[in-house]
């Protein structure tokens, strides 16, 4: 069995990091430099001094994006600290361009003060089109999200509650079109309500589910409007409480069993399993159950013993499994879409749109239990994503340069394919290797 920490080790001592900056202009004597720099430079800040906007016509940021974290809450290893978090963002970073063709720069902050963190990205807002929030901690990330949502004029998102939502609502639609239901008819179960999962409800509403058939579990059980703790809720954490007042219209009480008992899904994005969701849980669920594993590294109950239990389609976050519900599908190609038509902003129906193509390019290959989401390696859904994204952002009124579905996804797959062409050119070369 591969050991991947030691080998990350290795291959990070080797490298000493997985992105790097490259020119893309080229130079063939000091001419060059006169045009590329001074004294041609002064004619582009001229005329991005009179308009701003040319800033994305004449500069890198028409595809430029900042993964901007505070390291509080990183992967599963917690709050480790900016520094600490900056082999993940670079990471991201890989990522953002390898499957989106993106230039995303590694940001982590000194900080962990809310506000200071707006402030952060709004001082960088000059530089790139859009922002990626990264590992920040609930309930901090929702009002940090909000905030730039409202304020900025580019693209702001947070990876861990809009991704996640768009990657399991594509998982979700398809998999109820296996077990023959439909998302405005069942109830769902949530286990976990942090930021993955406050997300997730939100927009699966948003997409057609039934708010009052939704029980969400946290920590301490099921949310409900007569919990003891609901006023201190509502204080501490307002983006919970609206769930615990919208959901749950039978008012159910206890815990994981008891939300689970006669649900037709469940998704689970808590904490590192085994056990935390059991088997026998599992079969007191409705027939032909959806069960959703998604803590990593290890599910909250591990694929098989949900099989034996019943379910009907398991998924997990896992590449190892099945049906791994990954925002690496969803991420690169919602800012290739935003990007690409200057987006002000990622709206949640944006994000319902890019689940639906993801559904749709599934569907078109064949659902079956063991595949109700695009794999990774599936590379002709990500142009595919960012034209459904973009139109979107087009009908939604949020685009700067509208455009269509077919331009958009000409665009992307030429933008996504130059990129893998020039990596593939420079481990031919063995610059790269």
């Amino acid at each position: 069995m591969v050991e991947y920490g030691e080998l990350a080790l290795k291959e990070a001592a080797r490298y000493r990091g997985k992105i790097q900056v490259l020119p893309k202009v080229p130079i063939r004597s000091l001419k060059d430099f006169a045009v590329w720099y001074t004294p041609g430079v002064a004619a582009l800040s001229r005329a991005v001094h009179e308009d701003s906007d040319l800033s994305f016509e004449y500069t890198w940021r028409w595809n430029a994006v900042a993964i901007v974290t505070d390291g509080s809450r990183v992967l599963g290893l917690g709050n480790i600290g900016p520094e600490a978090a900056l082999p993940v963002m670079e990471g991201k970073a890989l990522l953002f361009k390898y499957l989106g063709g993106v230039d995303a720069v590694p940001l982590p902050v000194a900080t962990q003060n809310p506000e200071e963190l707006v402030r952060v990205v709004r001082l960088v807002e000059p530089a790139f089109g859009g922002v990626n929030l990264e590992d920040i901690a609930s309930p901090k990330c929702f009002y940090v999200l909000e905030r730039l949502r409202a304020e900025a004029s580019i693209p702001v998102w947070h990876d861990d509650q809009q991704g996640t939502a768009g990657a399991v609502l594509a998982a979700l639609l398809n998999a109820l079109k296996v077990v023959g239901k439909r998302l405005s008819d069942v109830t769902i179960a949530l286990v976990g309500a942090g930021a993955a999962n406050v997300a997730v409800a939100n927009v699966l509403m948003r997409a057609g589910a039934r708010a009052g058939q939704m029980i969400v579990v946290d920590s301490k059980g099921i949310l409900h409007p007569e919990r003891p703790d609901i006023e201190d809720l509502k204080r501490r954490n307002p983006w919970k409480y609206r769930l615990a007042v919208a959901t749950n219209e039978e008012g159910r009480r206890g815990g994981i069993r008891e939300a689970l008992r006669g649900a037709d899904a469940v998704i689970a994005a808590s904490r590192p399993g085994p056990g935390v969701i059991r088997k026998e849980w599992v079969r007191e669920m409705s027939d032909d159950p959806v069960v959703f594993a998604l803590a990593n590294p290890v599910p909250e109950i591990w694929p098989w013993e949900a099989k034996e239990a019943g379910a009907r389609v398991v998924a997990t976050g896992r590449s190892d499994f099945p049906n791994q519900v990954n925002n690496s599908l969803v991420f690169p190609s919602v800012f290739r879409g935003a990007l690409d038509v200057r987006s002000r902003a990622i709206t949640d129906g944006m994000i319902i749109a890019a689940a639906e193509e993801l559904a749709r390019f599934a569907e078109e290959r064949g659902l079956s239990e063991d595949y109700v989401i695009p794999r990774m390696t599936e590379w002709e859904v990500y142009p595919r994503v960012a034209a459904a994204v973009a139109v979107k952002a087009c009908e939604e009124g949020v685009a700067r340069k509208p455009t269509t579905w077919s331009g958009e996804l000409r665009r992307a797959q030429e933008v996504i394919g130059a990129t893998r062409r020039a990596l593939d050119a420079l481990m031919r070369q063995g610059l790269i290797g």
